[in-house]
């Protein structure tokens, strides 16, 4: 008999943690060491374990090459209140990375991130920026204070080039993240669009990215056990998104639009509307 032998990302690591950063009331920013997962590429994701709750997939946020990473993580739920409440020099449990990544492409570039969703496509834009690219971003939120990495993006990139929404109108355009994007598309082109946050935001993004023949690339957000395709939780018509995605193209996208942006699986594997 042939025994299946794990790859050794998905071998669970423990670790402490190395800084606790509060980004907003809801959101921290949480860096550990893992050799690993400091080896990942933009858009892959690991598995955070907090001991005795529960393990969780978080979209990474910043590698270093001293061997440290970064999660940006809100607080919506039980794993995610007990994460918030550890703080420096707690341990934790890591695998990963795992899930593929955006591809890197350059000239002009435009990235959408709503909420959280903004995390992972700042490792992206820091990559893409030493290649030269030229970036504009647009963030969105509901509020002034949930806007994420507004400073920081605002320093790297330029206010001219970083257009923010909330939806309450408290700062920058009122309304979602693509408020401003169809305005934005018939005054400039650019050579792709890279998109993560809300699903109903991004299947927006995807319809406007046609409209105007645009490449795109979104990172998926699902229900994720595994991690490694075995479960099935994290389904997206025939794709499953911890092995297929979470970066999946607008091709991919079109194969799956019955349900990208509509339907997701509870814990219960029950389909649900998102």
């Amino acid at each position: 008999m042939k025994l299946w032998v794990y790859p050794t990302t998905n071998r669970l690591r423990t670790t402490r943690i190395l800084s606790v950063e509060t980004e907003n009331p809801t959101v921290k920013t949480f860096t550990l060491k893992d050799k690993l997962c400091a080896k990942a590429k933009p858009g892959q994701f690991l598995m955070l374990w907090i001991p005795g709750v529960d393990e969780i997939p978080l979209s990474i946020m910043n590698t270093q090459h001293d061997g440290t990473v970064s999660v940006t993580v809100k607080k919506v739920g039980e794993a995610t209140e007990a994460l918030h409440r550890m703080e420096t020099g707690e341990t934790i449990g890591v695998r990963g990375p795992f899930g593929n990544s955006f591809t890197l492409r350059t000239g002009k570039i435009l990235m959408i991130g709503g909420g959280t969703g903004t995390a992972p496509l700042l490792f992206l834009a820091k990559i893409l920026a030493s290649k030269k690219a030229k970036i504009t971003f647009i963030v969105g939120a509901k509020t002034r204070e949930e806007l994420l990495f507004l400073s920081e993006l605002y320093a790297q990139y330029g206010e001219e080039n970083v257009l923010a929404t909330t939806e309450d109108g408290s700062y920058g355009v009122k309304g979602l993240a693509t408020k401003p994007l169809e305005s934005l598309l018939k005054k400039e082109k650019f050579n792709i669009i890279y998109t993560c946050g809300p699903e109903q935001m991004m299947l927006e993004v995807f319809n406007l990215a046609e409209k105007h023949e645009l490449s795109l690339e979104a990172s998926l957000e699902r229900l994720m056990r595994c991690a490694i395709g075995i479960c099935g939780s994290c389904t997206v018509g025939k794709y499953r998104v911890c092995r297929d995605g979470p970066v999946f193209d607008a091709k991919k996208l079109k194969e799956v639009k019955n349900e990208f942006g509509s339907w997701k699986h509870d814990f219960d594997g029950k389909k649900i509307p998102i």
